[in-house]
Order: C-alpha cells, then sequence, then structure tokens
C-alpha cells in the first residue's frame, strides 16, 4: 500500500481544493497519470501519482479545501488482493412477527439517464457557481456531451433573457477575488525570497545579431505554424549553461544545495486577468529547438486557459523571465524559493558596438542573473552568463 497526499506546489502553498477525481477506486494508474485536479491561490492544477498501483481508495471528496500532506488516496499494489475485510457476526434482535407483513418492494432501476452525470470541466463548473447557472438544465456540446465553460455563458444568457434569475455574484467579484489570492500567494513567496535569500545581481549585454541573422534564415525554411521564435534561443542556451555551472541548477532545501536531477526550466508567464506563474518545462537540455517550441507554446495556453500539472508547478530547478516584449530593457528578478537562480532577459534594441575595431549599430539584449550566494557567488555568476553568451553565437549548434 502506498499514500497519495496532497503535494505541494509552491513554495507558500498551505492547502488545495480537490475540485475534480479523474479516477476511482479500482482503477489502474501508472506513474505520472493525470488523477485529480486540484485548485490552488495560482489556479487549478492536474495532479500526477508518484506511484504504479490500483486505487483502493479516495479519502477527500471532491469540493473539499485541504492542507499540504493530507491523505488523498490510498494506492495498493498492482496484483495484489485488496485487504479482507473481517465481517463480525451480528447477532438478530428478536422481533415479534407482523401479522400482516409486506413482502420487501422490489428495486426498480432508475432510468439510464439518472445513471450517469453529464461531464462538466472544471472552468465550465466555476462558472456556473458565478453565474448562478443550474448545471442540470445546460446541454454540453463538448467532447461526449461534456458541458464547457461556453455552454455555461450561452446557458445563462437565455436565462437573462427570459425569466428573472437568482442573484449572481457578478464574475468580476469572482475574479478580482482569484486575483487577490494568486498577488497574496505572490507576495508571500518573494517576501519569503528577499527574507530568507542573500540575493547577488550581476548582468551583462549580449550581442544577438548571430541569433537573429541565423533565426531569420531558418525561418525562411520553415511553414509559417512550425516557425521559431528568438525565446526558444534563450531557453536552451540558459539550459545548457547550467552544465558549466552547475550552482545554478537546483534547490537549497535544509540548509544545503541539491542539485537538480535535471534542467527543468521554469518559464514565467503573465496570465491575462493579471498574475503571475512560472511553470516548468523539463529536461529542456536535452531537447531540439522544434520540440523546445512546441512545449512552450504548450504551456503558454494551458497556463492562461487555467489548467496546469503538478510537476511543472513543482519541479522548476532555475527559472527564466523574459520582458521584453513588455518594452523592458533591464530585467532584475527575485528568485524564487527554493530555487538558487533566476536569469533576466530584456527586449532586443539596436545600440552602438564596437567588434574587431569598427562601431556600428547591432541588436543587442541585456541579460541578468538573480543568484543565491548560499550556493554561488560573482565569480561563477559571471562565468555563467558568460557561457549564455557564448552560446548565442552559436545558435546552429543549440
Amino acid at each position: 500500500m502506498s499514500e497519495f497526499r496532497m503535494p505541494s506546489l509552491g513554495a507558500d502553498m498551505e492547502a488545495g481544493t480537490v475540485v475534480e477525481w479523474r479516477v476511482h477506486p479500482g482503477d489502474t494508474v501508472k506513474r505520472g497519470d493525470i488523477v485529480a485536479l486540484v485548485e490552488t491561490e495560482k489556479g487549478l492544477i492536474e495532479i500526477e501519482i508518484f506511484a504504479d498501483g490500483v486505487i483502493e481508495s479516495l479519502v477527500v471528496p471532491e469540493g473539499e479545501k485541504v492542507p499540504v500532506g493530507t491523505l488523498l488516496a490510498v494506492v495498493r499494489d498492482e496484483g495484489k488482493p485488496p485487504p479482507a475485510v473481517k465481517i463480525e457476526p451480528v447477532k438478530a434482535e428478536p422481533r415479534a412477527p407482523a401479522p400482516t407483513e409486506a413482502p420487501p418492494t422490489a428495486m426498480v432501476p432508475p432510468p439510464p439517464a439518472a445513471l450517469q452525470r453529464p461531464r462538466v470541466s472544471p472552468l465550465a463548473r466555476k462558472r456556473a457557481k458565478e453565474l448562478a447557472v443550474d448545471l442540470a438544465t445546460v446541454r454540453g456540446t463538448g467532447e461526449g456531451g461534456a458541458i464547457t465553460e461556453a455552454d455555461v455563458e450561452r446557458a445563462a444568457g437565455r436565462t437573462a433573457a427570459g425569466a428573472p434569475a437568482p442573484a449572481a455574484v457578478p464574475p468580476t467579484t469572482a475574479a478580482a477575488d482569484r486575483l487577490a489570492a494568486m498577488r497574496k500567494a505572490i507576495a508571500a513567496a518573494m517576501a519569503r525570497s528577499k527574507r530568507e535569500i542573500p540575493h547577488y545581481y550581476i548582468g551583462t549585454h549580449i550581442d544577438m545579431s548571430q541569433a537573429l541573422a541565423w533565426l531569420t534564415e531558418e525561418n525562411l525554411r520553415r511553414p509559417v505554424t512550425e516557425r521559431l521564435l528568438y525565446s526558444v534561443l534563450l531557453l536552451k542556451a540558459v539550459a545548457l549553461a547550467v552544465h558549466e555551472v552547475p550552482e545554478m541548477n537546483g534547490l537549497w532545501i535544509d540548509g544545503a544545495f541539491r542539485p537538480g536531477t535535471g534542467v527543468h526550466v521554469g518559464v514565467a508567464i503573465s496570465l491575462r486577468q493579471g498574475g503571475l506563474v512560472a511553470p516548468a518545462i523539463h529536461d529542456v537540455d536535452k531537447m531540439q529547438l522544434n520540440d523546445l517550441m512546441r512545449a512552450m507554446l504548450d504551456l503558454v495556453k494551458r497556463a492562461r486557459t487555467g489548467v496546469l500539472r503538478g510537476s511543472e508547478v513543482s519541479d522548476a530547478t532555475i527559472t527564466v523571465t523574459n520582458l521584453g516584449e513588455q518594452g523592458a530593457e533591464t530585467v532584475f528578478g527575485v528568485i524564487y524559493p527554493p530555487q538558487v537562480a533566476l536569469v533576466g532577459f530584456g527586449r532586443v534594441i539596436e545600440q552602438p558596438w564596437a567588434a574587431d575595431g569598427m562601431i556600428g549599430a547591432r541588436p543587442v539584449i541585456a541579460a541578468s542573473l538573480a543568484a543565491d550566494h548560499r550556493a554561488s557567488d560573482g565569480h561563477r555568476g559571471g562565468r555563467f552568463l558568460a557561457a549564455i553568451d557564448r552560446l548565442l553565437q552559436e545558435p546552429e549548434k543549440l
């Protein structure tokens, strides 16, 4: 038997709400399978199981909020029988015979429609609560008749046009509450970071002319749908650079540095409704640029539509933030604990640049490093930024 407990999905996560179980008792699961959807301050997270086996029991019902570490489910080893249940004999109490006792009523099976509840997406369920829509009245148009968020909003529109609906919480209020909870979680993590981590900051400027010229030529050979963004070059360069300076890739836990088991790069993503998340792309150093581009686009899409996986939220070993699209020239980030480093990139700008005794205009990007002085020092940090620079001068090798 093994225990599946509420995981910690962030440095300052204290509790989570089980929104939906994706498994039932008796289901066989493999390590990495999605078994539950949990809501935290930063949104909905798909939770993976960490052991193979068979779901023996689900301990926490849907809709219940429980602290990190709470037992959620019990998993037994596959191939082993379920534990025997010892049944104590029950002595029947004597009772007087009823002179006209009616025979037991036969059980009438419910109609097929009552046996199955329509599947409802988590976002649709939340939206229905915000708009006070009865899900029993909504016709699902999703896969297999599933009710989607759009179905709920259409139903809300019909209600508004017809009979008066019960008072609903305005969506803006619910959205504001979620944003406030996220800002609170971010503030707690960043306050902890500045309180506990002795940051040091260093920066450099990187000539991007080689990288951008290669990228332009490469994209001309590709279909529009498969073209690369220069941000994937930055992610790959950071991931490869940690092989030269491994002190940047890992976690500070229990007073000691623990090297990362892989190079899992957290990507800082701003959300449309406000707030920020930094889920991880796993093993970036081993990925081809094509695969990295697809993974990055998928991660951004899922982060902004509300569903990430637990391993993406908790596994990052170093984070990259790129505020170039927002117009920032330089970024000085705050490390997300228990990580020990964060790399920031600003926007590419044309600057005077001296090379080979000549001065000309070059596309230049400002790169910064926020690092934990307990795990590294400025000398190693400088080598790390220099490695990123060198790698970007040979983009064809990334």
